[in-house]
């Protein structure tokens, strides 16, 4: 707790203001926490792994991205993630939604290599 707070600056150590330890272990002002969940932001500003359980979140965007048919030049494009919140890499299929993470099923994942730019498919 010796350092500022990532969403407000405010040095943690001499502050008045309740603090909350993340799962990921960092800490921040519980009030900053809420603005936050206010934006609908959910995941840590220092590591970016998700601080509450996303589970409900993670169910609408398999219907979502069930739902949502790719266009034909995109079908067996493959895109490389890493997941935010358990740290692996996967391979997974391009989707314009979101991409899961195969290890931990969990959609806060970020492209890694693989654009669809970059995938041209042979005509």
């Amino acid at each position: 707790m010796h350092h500022n707070c990532p969403v407000c600056f405010e040095y943690l150590f001499d502050s008045t203001k309740d603090i909350s330890v993340l799962r990921c272990g960092h800490t921040l002002h519980l009030d900053c926490m809420k603005e936050m969940e206010l934006h609908f932001q959910y995941a840590c500003p220092v590591c970016s792994r998700s601080f509450c359980d996303m589970s409900m979140l993670w169910e609408k965007l398999d219907q979502e991205v069930a739902s949502t048919p790719m266009p034909e030049m995109y079908q067996n494009k493959m895109v490389w993630i890493l997941c935010n919140d358990c740290g692996s890499q996967s391979e997974v299929h391009f989707h314009f939604i979101a991409h899961k993470c195969l290890s931990c099923n969990s959609y806060n994942t970020k492209q890694t290599r693989g654009s669809p730019a970059s995938c041209s498919s042979s005509i």
